[in-house]
């Protein structure tokens, strides 16, 4: 499911316009995205949460010429898996 499919589910089941459903979606993911940036964590319960990871710097290869190059550190958002979740795709209910 796509975030257009998304609000298309939204707006059939609670009867909204795509417009409105297109902003709580927004809304939702803004948030989540704010959240993230600001060194927060998200925990939707029998779902997953998720965090940011920081990564250090690593010698890295560029694929195009096969030489190295320096790859700066940075931050990552990690998802990780509820326990409701994986049990519900591994029982194919």
């Amino acid at each position: 499911m796509n975030k257009s499919e998304l609000v298309d589910a939204l707006s059939k089941r609670e009867g909204l316009t795509e417009k409105q459903a297109a902003d709580v979606v927004g809304l939702i993911f803004n948030g989540f995205g704010d959240q993230l940036k600001n060194g927060g964590r998200i925990e939707i319960r029998g779902f997953g949460s998720f965090v940011v990871r920081d990564y250090g710097s690593y010698t890295g290869r560029n694929p195009k010429t096969g030489g190295t190059i320096q790859v700066e550190p940075k931050k990552l958002p990690f998802f990780k898996v509820g326990k409701e979740l994986r049990e519900r795709v591994n029982s194919g209910k």
